[in-house]
């Protein structure tokens, strides 16, 4: 049986895929380099072996409440250069999905972090193949 989640100050970025720890480190580096207005997201890595593989719909049962969504760095984000992480929405539409480039996560982690927009508004901008790139 998988333990709940932790309690995190900040929005919880869970592993699940630890297929590539190099890749792992990467996108770690990618979510803690500001963007040119000096703006990252804030997250809380959750890094156990006791979530590998994990399906979001696990993950969402295991998330305790608190924060707008979860972000998930499964085998399919660490696996491709752009990094798709797995959102997952904790509030008005619980469990939707959208996938955000790390490059752009501080975006919806700020913005859904303060209220600032709905979810429903990235996952609308997202491309065709299901993945937030920026407005």
């Amino acid at each position: 049986m998988t333990v709940p989640l932790p309690t995190t100050q900040f929005t919880p970025l869970v592993r699940t895929g630890f297929s590539d720890p190099a890749a792992w480190e990467a996108l770690r580096t990618v979510v803690e380099t500001p963007n040119e207005y000096e703006f990252l997201a804030h997250v809380d890595y959750v890094d156990d072996p006791a979530y590998r593989d994990l399906p979001p719909e696990r993950i969402l049962e295991l998330t305790p409440d608190g924060h707008p969504i979860v972000i998930v760095a499964d085998d399919a984000a660490l696996g491709s250069a752009e990094m798709p992480l797995l959102v997952i929405d904790l509030r008005a539409e619980r469990g939707r999905t959208v996938r955000v480039i790390a490059e752009r996560l501080w975006s919806i982690e700020n913005n859904l972090s303060i209220s600032n927009m709905d979810f429903a508004e990235f996952a609308g901008a997202a491309g065709e193949d299901g993945i937030f790139r920026g407005f």
